[in-house]
């Protein structure tokens, strides 16, 4: 890449859920990129989709899609991302990745721009990943008030959005919930088994309930997801031994994830102080105030591009620890709005 042109970009995974968002932002930020190609598996290639309000084909992953594109954002699946990045990168292409194929990679920078954006300089093997849209939700919010008191501990319950599993996702509770319209849950054992036949790709009915399962299973009873959270908020944090514990639970909400946090630090902490930091962080907006009925909500958060903070406390228990509410759109900042952020730091190297 040179100054006397834009640099071009790819977006891998162009019709896809996230791959649409990112379509959107890239129509709505400020305009770096020269061309921009739209990729796709074989079967939604010929598909014409609007980026930047001009129309453009969708073009079959190969490795010819990649001649002349600088910068690629990926969003597919992580065996896609595992086979196909690395052959990107040997054509010269930066590869920023939404998949966890290579986020606990040494040689792969895992980057939140709001915390850690001169990591994204360091990318031996070409790739620079994005963590996973739980870890987003909460991650922004976190590091500000670890910049002022340190973060030792965290404790997490989240509350995901069916979306994080993708259209599939958001299918399957839509069509749970025609099926459920009217039932009265709970005055029956097994009320929405007999009524939803096929669960979709969860492990249990989600409409009109909560299923504390995400991920795959792991050692020990734990799932993959909470994994993620722990391993992922050390690495972007830089704190190999932060002491993270994490419960995901999916309920029935087609966007926006929700995490309540318990949070330790190594010093006093006052709410007062707290709201300052998150009211003056980038990436979030502070909407606390309980007295008024004002708390986030995956309502207030849905379409928006920060993480929403609110339920503010001090520990009663412990004057260095904070509990607090918060929520983010998984498919924005959760995925689309991190990876056009970090590829626009990339370009940014060349402007």
């Amino acid at each position: 890449m040179t100054s006397e042109r834009r640099p071009s970009l790819a977006v891998v995974g162009a019709t896809g859920a996230v791959g649409s968002v990112m379509l959107g932002l890239l129509s709505s930020r400020q305009d770096v990129w020269g061309e921009i190609r739209l990729i796709a598996s074989p079967r939604s290639a010929g598909r014409r989709l609007t980026v930047r309000g001009v129309e453009a084909e969708v073009l079959a992953l190969s490795e010819e899609a990649f001649e002349g594109i600088d910068v690629a954002m990926f969003d597919v699946p992580d065996a896609v991302a595992a086979q196909w990045a690395p052959i990107a990168a040997a054509k010269g292409v930066v590869v920023v990745d939404t998949s966890a194929a290579f986020r606990m990679d040494e040689a792969v920078p895992l980057v939140v721009p709001e915390i850690n954006a001169p990591a994204a300089r360091i990318r031996p093997r070409g790739i620079i990943a994005g963590p996973a849209c739980t870890t987003l939700t909460m991650i922004v919010a976190i590091g500000a008030l670890h910049a002022e008191y340190g973060v030792s501990e965290l404790v997490v319950a989240s509350y995901q959005a069916a979306s994080g599993v993708g259209r599939r996702g958001v299918d399957a509770l839509r069509d749970q919930l025609g099926r459920v319209a009217g039932a009265a849950v709970g005055e029956q054992t097994g009320d929405l088994r007999a009524v939803i036949a096929d669960n979709g790709p969860f492990p249990a009915p989600l409409a009109l309930n909560a299923v504390p399962w995400a991920g795959s299973v792991l050692p020990g009873g734990w799932s993959s997801e909470e994994q993620r959270v722990r391993d992922e908020s050390r690495k972007i944090l830089g704190l190999p031994e932060l002491k993270v514990s994490a419960t995901c639970v999916r309920i029935p909400v087609i966007t926006t994830h929700s995490l309540a946090v318990h949070a330790v630090f190594e010093r006093e902490v006052t709410r007062a102080h707290a709201q300052e930091i998150l009211r003056d962080a980038p990436g979030v907006v502070l909407f606390d105030n309980p007295e008024a009925g004002e708390y986030p909500t995956p309502n207030d958060a849905v379409g928006t591009d920060p993480t929403w903070v609110g339920r503010l406390r001090r520990s009663l228990d412990d004057p260095a620890a904070l509990d607090l509410f918060l929520c983010g759109d998984n498919l924005r900042k959760g995925a689309a709005l991190n990876t056009v952020q970090i590829a626009e730091l990339v370009a940014a190297e060349h402007i």
